[in-house]
């Protein structure tokens, strides 16, 4: 039997589902007051380049939106069910915005939402899934992301501790967990710093009132 087939033959044979044990505590590496968690995510975040609005409600959120869109005539989105501003496709069609192909290189605007938005880094979390297509946040050179106000966590290490009150669902039956902090960067050549290499070169966050 050959090497491949005795690791598979193992891995078929171990226990089904997998039983998700919780760390005795985490240490966070850069603590944070469950109170400062939207002002220090505001700041985390500005401190990578990402340009983040705190609309007073959610009509206030939809004209920035289209403010940013400007006159382009279509965008990448996620569905409008993984997203917190509520009918967004219909508000963009009300404009002449169209949601374009998932991966219509063209496309200048990408809106998504995210699963948590981490105050120690200014970082955001996507779990991947239906609905939620990672060209969005990747192809376009400016990604919007829509995130309320309860998704704003201390750090990761919280997030994650949150996660074993649903048995690592997050981590059990998605493909994926991307971390997005701020806008695409490098600093390979020269150590020039470059926005937009390998991805989106502005990063937009609209922090949505909780509804």
């Amino acid at each position: 039997m050959s090497s491949r087939a005795l690791i598979l033959n193992k891995l078929r044979g171990g226990k089904r589902p997998f039983s998700p044990t919780p760390p005795a505590s985490y240490i966070p590496v850069s603590p944070v007051d469950a109170a400062d968690v939207l002002p220090r995510f505001v700041r985390e975040a500005e401190l990578l380049s990402s340009k983040v609005y705190q609309p007073a409600d959610l009509e206030e959120a939809l004209e920035t939106l289209l403010g940013i869109i400007g006159d382009d005539k279509a965008v990448l989105a996620w569905d409008d069910a993984e997203l917190p501003l509520p009918n967004l496709a219909g508000a963009l069609a009300q404009a002449n915005v169209a949601v374009a192909t998932h991966n219509d290189a063209s496309v200048r605007v990408g809106i998504t939402g995210a699963d948590a938005a981490l105050a120690g880094t200014g970082t955001l979390v996507y779990v991947s899934g239906n609905g939620r297509y990672r060209a969005t946040s990747l192809l376009p050179p400016v990604h919007v992301a829509l995130i309320t106000r309860r998704q704003i966590v201390p750090n990761l290490e919280s997030w994650v501790e949150n996660q074993y009150d649903g048995d690592l669902q997050a981590f059990q039956q998605a493909s994926n967990v991307v971390l997005i902090s701020g806008a695409s960067r490098t600093a390979d050549i020269a150590l020039e710093l470059i926005l937009g290499m390998h991805g989106p070169g502005e990063m937009h966050i609209l922090i949505l009132p909780d509804v």
